[in-house]
């Protein structure tokens, strides 16, 4: 019995090393998954930011609007009682 645990591993630790391994591989794919949209992420930003600095860049470049005249407030009547 104990020749057999040295040569021959028992099938529940070939079982665990099986699910390490998955995990292990399944841990890498989601590292790569998540890199990679991070990339997606800082790209998207990337035109955004760039869209955003061209709009105001146009904006300034525009003459300041004329201010609009303050409406007037019209003033309710008293009634009388």
């Amino acid at each position: 019995m104990a020749d057999r645990k040295l040569t021959e591993p028992s099938p529940a630790s070939v079982a665990r090393a099986n699910r390490q391994r998955l995990a292990q591989e399944e841990g890498v794919r989601a590292m790569a998954d998540v890199e990679k949209q991070a990339v997606a992420v800082r790209k998207n930003m990337e035109r955004l930011r760039a869209l955003r600095q061209a709009r105001e860049d146009e904006q300034a470049a525009l003459p300041p609007p004329d201010p609009a005249p303050a409406k007037k407030k019209k003033r309710a009547s008293k009634v009388a009682k």
